[in-house]
């Protein structure tokens, strides 16, 4: 009993925030303590890399960088970085969801500041040496970076615009729609670099290197503070005995450090563009699947190389957390590859990957068993399970996906294995509240009498639920420790607006929601502080105890 452990989900960027987004300041220690308080032992979080505009931590210019706007201003002022008025005249008004834009607005000018500030003093006594150390990665991200935003103001000018347009020559007799080609060429993503750089030619990145230093400098300096900065959460977080997950997505975006650093390593055709890119299959999320548009690994070159790309990547990963779950695990089996410009994912077919031969390097260089959880939702083939196996992960079930039809439903707990990540939704779901209120009557009758309950409080149901299963790991996102509706949620897959912004305020995290995990906790034999801290049975009781009738309805 003593391996059954339980957690909470939530992003940093949903901590409460004067400045738009949640970061690492005073909010993320206070999170930690309120986990403490409620004896969760597993903070899991979204991936912590730089998101895309519309705030997906799943679509980033690297798979390796920090997202600049996780940095807490409250911190640099601790350092002396900032002023007391530069904050003040910087802070917004509590909204009910986040607002990347207007964060962005806030927050990268006070960065230009601390910068400025920072390039006065002498450097630390750790900068060279965090440079060195993360070489490997921070030289191509921090020079992209820069060449991204010279580029954007370039292409912002009319004079310097002309002649810029780089796809007359470069894209010729492409299939793509025009409106795909000025997606890339807008947005100036490496493709559309001049050709010395698209290419990596050695005297145009070391012309470009010296001509944007201080900008180069200045991405450096922000993924300094915040590892700096993160690295000091997850310290006080270990203190407390709570681990944190973190979360990998399996591809990388096109338009990424990532793949313009190493071009052979995914199925490009001679002019740069991917020849397919990644998605899944119509499922459960879409009826015409999810076209991911990441592109494809050309996984021969990765074999070639010993996966080092992929090694750095996981390593680093675990620099930065102390678990790791795999997006899309099936993809190191199988992935689900589309034409290039394909309109949906519906014309696509699976492709195989060396996921066995990745594995056993991997045990050899990290010992097993490996602090990783496969994500293996979704179309699930005994392939992909057996790597799982071979592998030693633990999968996931989600209990929204239980209920309505088969008795024996995987997603059912008493079909578990004990090696299992149990959660009540995830990210990409909705909350359990929300999902009630929009079940099948099938849905509702059978998760009424599977469970013994009225349905007056979903949340809560599935909350026990999920502590009682066999499952050796439970992880609640805190919108159902909450008891927070569907208008709380944090992405719909397949859209693209209104997404990854979630909330909250610290008052409404009553009283009784960290009892409740207390109690529930012990009860259920997870996490050792829990078993201490039962002591007053009664007082947990009445929050999570519910003496409800039998709920009679139609038999399945």
């Amino acid at each position: 009993m003593a391996n059954r452990k339980s957690g909470i989900l939530l992003h940093p960027s949903s901590l409460p925030s004067a400045f738009g987004v949640g970061d690492f300041g005073q909010a993320a220690y206070t999170f930690l303590d309120r986990l403490a308080e409620a004896t969760q032992t597993l903070w899991q979080i979204l991936p912590l890399v730089p998101t895309d505009a519309g705030g997906s931590p799943y679509s980033s210019a690297s798979a390796f960088a920090g997202n600049p706007l996780l940095i807490s201003p409250e911190l640099l002022l601790e350092e002396g970085l900032l002023s007391e008025a530069d904050l003040q005249n910087a802070s917004v008004p509590p909204a009910a969801r986040v607002d990347y834009e207007k964060a962005a607005a806030v927050k990268l000018p006070l960065l230009e500041k601390a910068f400025q500030a920072f390039q006065q003093k002498e450097a630390p006594a750790d900068y060279a040496a965090f440079q060195a150390e993360n070489a490997y990665w921070l030289a191509d991200y921090a020079l992209y970076t820069a060449l991204k935003q010279h580029f954007l103001s370039v292409r912002a000018t009319e004079e310097a615009a002309e002649g810029f347009d780089l796809f007359c020559e470069e894209c010729a007799g492409l299939s793509l729609s025009e409106e795909k080609l000025h997606e890339y060429y807008d947005n100036v993503s490496w493709v559309s670099f001049p050709r010395g750089l698209k290419r990596r030619n050695a005297l145009s990145l070391k012309k470009w290197r010296r001509q944007l230093a201080p900008a180069i400098e200045k991405e450096i300096f922000l993924q300094y503070i915040f590892q700096k900065q993160w690295q000091a959460v997850k310290a006080y977080a270990n203190e407390k005995g709570i681990s944190v997950i973190g979360d990998a997505p399996i591809f990388v975006s096109y338009d990424s450090a990532d793949v313009w650093a190493h071009q052979k390593l995914f199925r490009l055709d001679s002019k740069g563009f991917p020849t397919c890119v990644t998605g899944v299959p119509p499922d459960y999320f879409s009826e015409t699947g999810q076209l991911w548009g990441n592109p494809h690994y050309a996984w021969r070159e990765h074999e070639k190389t010993g996966f080092a790309w992929w090694l750095s990547r996981i390593q680093k990963n675990l620099q930065d957390v102390d678990i790791l779950r795999i997006d899309h695990f099936r993809g190191f089996s199988a992935c689900w590859e589309v034409a290039f410009g394909a309109e949906d994912a519906r014309g696509g077919k699976w492709a195989s990957a060396p996921g066995e031969a990745f594995f056993t390097l991997l045990k050899e260089k990290l010992g097993s068993p490996l602090p990783l959880i496969a994500e293996d939702l979704g179309i699930i083939t005994d392939e992909v399970a057996a790597l799982r196996d071979f592998a030693g992960l633990p999968g996931m079930r989600i209990l929204q996906f239980a209920f309505g039809q088969e008795k024996n439903n995987p997603y059912l707990p008493h079909c578990y294995d004990k090696n299992t990540v149990v959660y009540t939704g995830t990210h990409d779901n909705d909350t359990t509240n929300g999902w009630y209120q929009a079940a099948t009557e099938q849905e509702k009758d059978h998760y009424r009498r599977y469970l013994n309950v009225d349905g007056s409080n979903a949340a809560w149901d599935f909350i026990r639920l999920a502590l009682s299963s066999p499952a050796d790991t439970a992880i609640l996102p805190l919108q159902d420790v909450l008891s927070l509706g569907t208008e709380h949620r944090m992405n719909i897959p397949g859209t693209t607006k209104g997404n990854w912004s979630f909330t909250f305020s610290f008052d409404w995290w009553q009283e009784g929601f960290s009892e409740g995990l207390r109690y529930l906790s012990a009860l259920f034999g997870r996490n050792e502080q829990a078993e201490k801290a039962a002591e007053e049975t009664d007082e947990f009781l009445r929050y999570v105890a519910f003496p409800l009738p039998l709920c009679y309805s139609n038999k399945m």
